[in-house]
């Protein structure tokens, strides 16, 4: 599927979080970074401006985007400590943002990109998607979160419907499609026997006859079958 795309990338604010399962890892501290999202936005069609995305048009949704990330602390739903965030946050020392899916900067693409896609489709009638989402906490660490828009990765169910499957799976389904085809291709013809009948006027050989396959030239089939030799 063809599309055109563009790109554009927004602050999200400085947030603190835990990754209380990494008891192996100082990222089980409370720390935070400043966080950026960078969206590649697609579409099939321009508007009159010839714009994918006005990025000028942006502005609920980078306050929507803030308000979940900018000074505030992203705790997992379920932190074992959640009760002492909650605490915090009733005293008025932090504000808690509680995500039920999990923290990190994984989780934290997958969110702002459904954020991001469902504020897009809204405002441009289903015109524009997000394509890309990349959350990046500092030079060295970044992830994200996307879509496939190739047309070849959808699945369509027996009532028509048409849905994306992930990579993994169109790579396997793609491997046994693969597989069957070359077991179809290959599969053995069945012998015919091409043995001609010996002329009964020729005088038997004056040696004994070597029954059995030839390994030699790679005949395993009986070399005599449907002669007088074979019954």
């Amino acid at each position: 599927m063809s599309v055109y795309t563009s790109s554009k990338q927004i602050e999200l604010g400085s947030a603190a979080f835990r990754q209380w399962r990494a008891s192996h890892s100082h990222c089980k501290y409370l720390h935070g970074y400043q966080l950026k999202a960078k969206f590649t936005f697609g579409c099939k069609s321009l508007d009159d401006k010839n714009w994918c995305v006005d990025f000028g048009g942006l502005d609920a949704l980078k306050q929507t985007l803030r308000d979940q990330f900018d000074h505030t602390t992203v705790v997992a739903g379920d932190d074992p400590e959640l009760d002492t965030f909650k605490t915090l946050n009733d005293k008025g020392i932090i504000q808690l943002r509680i995500m039920d899916g999990g923290v990190g900067v994984e989780r934290f693409a997958e969110w702002v990109f459904k954020t991001a896609d469902t504020y897009i489709e809204e405002a441009t009638e289903g015109r524009c998607f997000v394509i890309n989402v990349t959350i990046t906490e500092h030079d060295d660490n970044w992830a994200s979160y996307s879509t496939p828009i190739n047309e070849d990765t959808l699945f369509v169910d027996e009532e028509g419907g048409k849905t994306y499957v992930t990579q993994e799976e169109f790579d396997k389904t793609w491997k046994e499609w693969q597989q069957q085809r070359e077991s179809t291709e290959t599969k053995e013809l069945p012998k015919v026997d091409v043995t001609p009948e010996p002329d009964p006027a020729a005088a038997p050989p004056s040696r004994s006859a070597n029954v059995g396959p030839n390994v030699d030239s790679g005949n395993f089939s009986d070399p005599f079958k449907g002669t007088s030799w074979g019954n």
